[in-house]
């Protein structure tokens, strides 16, 4: 009998600098315990650009050999992008697809993480989202907007 696809939202810092092997160690952990939990069936969900955390998600995900989906907004294409599997588009600026991403996954990964993670992690919340949440430290390159 086959299991459905657990879709596992990933959010974390982006553009803020952070340690990038603590961060791949923590999404390492992370995954381990997904498949401990879910098994193997598992599709990482994430903003769809090929940087910080969400790329770090997508490259341990490939590994594993799990399905890949970008959810964004359309200003995510002027930027590097996973290839992933599966990218659905929503809006024209950022946090536009946040909705859609909640309403796609049943499992939310925030590692570190600034404003947008933190309003989709409150939004997880709020829809009774399995929830794995991972302190890491960033420092903002530039003023946030």
């Amino acid at each position: 009998m086959a299991t459905s696809t657990i879709n596992v939202g990933v959010v974390g810092y982006s553009a803020t600098k952070f340690d990038k092997l603590k961060g791949a160690n923590l999404v390492k952990k992370a995954f381990d315990e997904l498949e401990k939990q879910f098994g193997s069936n598992i599709a990482i969900v994430s903003g769809y650009t090929n940087i910080g955390i969400p790329a770090l998600a997508y490259q341990e995900a490939a590994k594993r050999g799990w399905k890949t989906v970008g959810i964004a907004c359309k200003r995510a294409k002027n930027y590097d992008c996973f290839q992933c599997e599966e990218v659905v588009i929503v809006g024209n600026k950022w946090g536009d697809e946040s909705e859609t991403f909640i309403d796609y996954i049943s499992v939310l990964i925030k590692i570190g993480g600034g404003r947008q993670s933190i309003k989709e992690l409150e939004m997880a919340k709020f829809k009774n989202k399995i929830i794995f949440e991972y302190k890491l430290e960033g420092s903002y390159p530039y003023k946030q907007n």
